[in-house]
């Protein structure tokens, strides 16, 4: 049983999943903000490879982004970085970005390395259910890697069937079609999740976009299994000098 497994079996409610962008808001403060995250109470990091053409990302993350990128960050970077992961961080960790860097890293490069530093999952919004099915899902299998697929409101029902029994570790459930960190009112995204709850999906199911303090992790959670946080996390972030007090502080005040 994989990390991402073990904790969906021991904890199926309120799991928080916080999304941060590796090499923000300082090159090398990526490891130091995990280790903050999971002391407290983060159960699993979403941790962004920046790019430069962040399709499903919003302002925020595309800000934060344009800033590691300009510190230096790169997926060799990162990994160098990740190397004694283990060492520190035990939550399970997935991998966010875009096919465009990777495919350049070289995908089964990728994929081995990812494994080799002790990354459990990814999630790469643009990689299309066909490629990953004929391609690209038996290379990210063969290392052991969870893939996680998105659904939206506007998924069919069939597709988002579809996707979860292609999806491991769990399902990536947007609560809307438009970008990361914009205001979101969640009763017409109980509806989506209720639905969501009706198809009795193979995976777990997290809620992400738009999620951004207690009160809307609590309302995602409710008909769920957990919620994603990024875009707020992030700007608790921007300007500060001591990254470990404001995560700890971010996760206070979402948590108790």
């Amino acid at each position: 049983m994989n990390r991402i497994q073990e904790l969906f079996q021991r904890k199926q409610r309120n799991v928080l999943n916080v999304y941060v962008t590796a090499g923000y808001p300082n090159l090398n403060d990526t490891i130091t903000i995990m280790q903050a995250l999971e002391a407290n109470g983060a159960d699993l990091i979403e941790l962004g490879m920046p790019y430069s053409d962040p399709l499903a990302d919003g302002p925020v993350i595309q800000h934060s982004s344009s800033i590691a990128i300009a510190n230096g960050m790169t997926i060799e970077t990162l990994f160098t970085q990740l190397k004694h992961l283990r060492n520190s961080v035990s939550v399970p960790v997935i991998l966010m970005g875009y096919m465009n860097p990777v495919l350049q890293y070289g995908f089964e490069k990728f994929c081995a390395d990812a494994a080799a530093v002790g990354v459990d999952g990814l999630i790469l919004p643009d990689l299309p259910e066909y490629e990953f099915e004929t391609e690209y899902g038996a290379i990210i299998k063969q290392y052991g890697l969870d893939f996680i697929f998105l659904v939206t409101p506007e998924t069919s029902a069939e597709r988002i069937k579809k996707l979860d029994s292609l999806s491991s570790g769990f399902l990536y459930a947007v609560s809307s079609s438009s970008t990361t960190g914009g205001d979101k009112a969640f009763s017409p995204v109980q509806e989506y999740l209720q639905r969501l709850q009706s198809y009795q999906l193979r995976n777990p199911v997290l809620v992400g976009f738009g999620v951004k303090d207690k009160a809307s992790f609590e309302a995602a959670a409710a008909y769920s299994n957990g919620a994603i946080i990024g875009s707020a996390f992030i700007k608790s972030l921007d300007g500060v000098d001591d990254v470990t007090a404001a995560t700890k502080q971010f996760l206070q005040s979402v948590l108790r």
